[in-house]
């Protein structure tokens, strides 16, 4: 008892020093966590060695956010926000990355540009749209004035004036780039020399005779790939592994979903709500409130009915269902029968085009469709014929048109159709200005109306399957501490286990599963290789996944693309042998060398190799040997050499040079039209310069 006793007058001690250990834990952890304040947590990255501010990059996402507010009239849900602030990332590049770069070469819009691209000779064409009188077709110029004219007298605060100062600014940044890109390439000269080496590169021909033995000549069994062949390749190729910061993860889904008990809950209630509807004298308002599908009463006609009422003789007041109907559970009342307005048929039909106007093309088209028309009558399937002889998108379905209403189709087929009393095959071929029409009418013309109430309900899992489901995945990441016992588990436990890789940090879908921002989020704030994540909620499924690999912003290391390489160097060591091969034979034609080789050599002959095309016949792809061919003199024959898809000897037949011109102007065009195509990679190039380090998923 005493004992007791002292633990309760200390109790009140202990309790104050736990809690403000607590709270010191939690705000040393926010100072100095890798996302603390005082380790950099107000910086979403660096462009061009400035960095980005928390508050500046929102700043920035603000005004997308109003511009959005004001051109559509609501506020941006999480998709759009996502858009959003990846626009306002590439305003920040443009920023601090390329306008720095216009300042340098002194590119400026002064405010008389941005008049001229408002009412000037350049109008943006976003005004020309805004501002294009649609009488004449013409931009009105003082429709333009006069609108300015009204915002200068409203307040600083109207959204109107606000929308139009965003779009004007707007107008800046777009104007600077194509001024400064028409400035790198406006002043790229092309000199007579390049044009005149354009002339040549698409008009010299060659006439070439050449070995060709592919590398799969030589089997992979017997060529032996070392690590230190792999190293060489992968010193030589570096720069093909240039990559920004990337990792891996495999993870495992839990699903969902409703379950036996769940289903079957659902089902009882909804027979029960089927009784109530069955007495309801309210059903448009029972059925709204009672359904999980907001369009719950409505008045059909018979094409549009849902597809379990369609084979029903319907009537008024009876209950139908429960259906499962588009993986929901459905029962619907017949509320009233009536006659609507508005006729409905449906018909189908095969259509034979004529193959112009004239009067001769018409009378075959006819004579062909009456043909038809006439087998048909003998006892022909329709639909077999509509696939065999109909010109239209209908001929795959056997010419079902399906359910029409009146003023849907041309008149004279709609007069054909809505004019029959009866189902059946009409009696002659319809003319329209489409061609002629074979007509069945599958069901003839209808105005009843069906006024139905449907009361439907997903197969939703209790918040007693939902933790279940969350109890497991829990369990799931509790049991294991290593990608190897998180593959062994889930074999036990027979989960899929899926990879994931080379994830950037501003991705946000995973697999097949959407929106998995919050397992990149924490891949790339927490993650660390082996170490298992918490639980994710993804909606419709729990997820736990584990970190497998990283590969930091620069090269790929050497291990992560080794086995990617390898048969780019199986190909070498291929190419080699059978080099060395070659190299032995005692031929001295390419035939003879051929036959001494093998079946797997071949000799070809091609009387167009153009160093434009950089392909050879039966070769494929290969440049450098097209470079080779133009290189030789006639009659000359090269050396064995390895290609990108085998081993060639290469032998000059002819070697045909273009004439010389007087004017190479042409071709100067073309260089210069290919330079200005150039413009995209000339942002992409400063951007690549600027040195960007995005890490906005500490945040977002």
């Amino acid at each position: 008892m005493a004992l007791i006793g002292t633990l309760r007058n200390r109790m009140g001690t202990f309790l104050v020093v736990f809690v403000f250990a607590a709270i010191a834990v939690f705000i040393l952890g926010d100072l100095f966590g890798n996302n603390g304040v005082l380790l950099g947590r107000n910086t979403v990255g660096e462009i061009a060695g400035h960095e980005i501010s928390l508050e500046e990059y929102q700043n920035f996402i603000q005004e997308r956010e109003a511009n959005y507010l004001l051109n559509f009239g609501r506020n941006p849900g999480e998709r759009e926000m996502t858009t959003l602030r990846q626009q306002a990332w590439e305003l920040l590049i443009v920023k601090y990355a390329l306008e720095t770069q216009y300042e340098k070469v002194g590119v400026m819009v002064p405010g008389a540009e941005v008049q001229d691209m408002i009412w000037g000779k350049n109008i943006d064409e976003g005004v020309r749209q805004s501002f294009t009188n649609p009488e004449t077709g013409q931009f009105d110029k003082d429709r333009v004035l006069s609108y300015l004219g009204e915002l200068k007298n409203l307040p600083n605060d109207n959204p109107a004036r606000i929308q139009w100062e965003m779009f004007e600014r707007n107008l800046v940044p777009g104007r600077q780039r194509v001024k400064y890109e028409n400035l790198l390439i406006k002043g790229d000269y092309v000199t007579t020399a390049e044009a005149e080496r354009e002339y040549h590169v698409q008009s010299d021909v060659a006439e070439a005779k050449y070995l060709y033995v592919p590398f799969f000549a030589v089997s992979d069994s017997a060529i032996k790939v070392n690590d230190s062949d792999l190293k060489a390749y992968y010193s030589k190729n570096k720069e093909k592994f240039k990559t920004e910061e990337s990792r891996d993860l495999k993870f495992v889904s839990f699903p969902i979903v409703a379950s036996k008990t769940d289903s079957a809950e659902i089902f009882r209630e909804l027979i029960r709500l089927a009784g109530e509807l069955k007495i309801s004298t309210e059903d448009s308002a029972f059925a709204v409130r009672n359904s999980d599908n907001a369009n719950a009463f409505n008045k059909l006609n018979p094409g549009n009915l849902p597809e379990f009422l369609k084979s029903k003789n319907l009537v008024a007041g009876e209950i139908y269902g429960p259906v499962i109907e588009n993986g929901n559970l459905v029962v619907a009342k017949v509320s009233k029968i009536d006659k609507d307005t508005i006729f409905n048929a449906r018909a189908s039909h095969i259509l034979i085009k004529w193959d112009d106007e004239s009067e001769s093309s018409k009378k075959a088209a006819k004579e062909k469709a009456r043909k038809i028309l006439a087998e048909i009558k003998g006892g022909a399937d329709f639909a077999a014929k509509a696939r065999e002889h109909g010109t239209d998108g209908t001929a795959t379905t056997g010419g079902d048109l399906g359910w029409f209403s009146s003023g849907r189709m041309v008149k004279k087929f709609e007069d054909a159709v809505f004019g029959a009393s009866k189902a059946g095959l009409l009696n002659d071929v319809v003319e329209t200005e489409f061609g002629y029409h074979i007509i069945k009418v599958d069901n003839a013309k209808t105005n009843v109306a069906y006024h139905v109430a449907t009361v439907e309900r997903s197969f939703s899992p209790s918040d007693a399957s939902i933790n279940e489901v969350l109890r497991k995945a829990e369990m799931f990441a509790t049991d294991v501490s290593s990608v190897e016992s998180f593959e062994a588990k889930a074999k036990a436990e027979g989960l899929q286990v899926r990879d994931a890789k080379r994830l950037t940090s501003g991705e946000r879908n995973l697999s097949n599963l959407g929106d998995a921002r919050q397992v990149i989020q924490w891949l790339f704030r927490e993650g660390e290789r082996n170490k298992i994540s918490p639980v994710f909620d993804l909606q419709e499924n729990y997820v736990v996944a584990v970190m497998t690999d990283e590969i930091g912003k620069g090269y790929k290391p050497f291990e992560a693309v080794k086995s990617e390489i390898t048969p780019a160097v199986k190909n070498e060591l291929k190419g080699k042998a059978i080099v060395e091969k070659l190299g032995k034979s005692k031929g001295n034609t390419l035939e003879e060398i051929r036959d001494a080789f093998g079946a797997d050599a071949n000799v070809y002959t091609s009387s167009d190799v153009r160093l434009s095309a950089n392909t050879i016949a039966s070769v494929g792809y290969d440049p450098a040997a097209v470079g080779l061919v133009f290189s030789l003199e006639n009659g000359k024959r090269s050396s064995a050499f390895v290609g990108e898809n085998g081993v060639l000897i290469v032998e000059l037949q002819n070697k045909t040079l273009a004439p010389s011109l007087q004017d190479y102007s042409p071709y100067k065009n073309i260089i210069q039209q290919n330079n200005t195509s150039k413009n995209y990679s000339i942002a992409e190039a400063i951007k690549e310069k600027a040195n960007i380090e995005d890490t906005r998923y500490k945040f977002y």
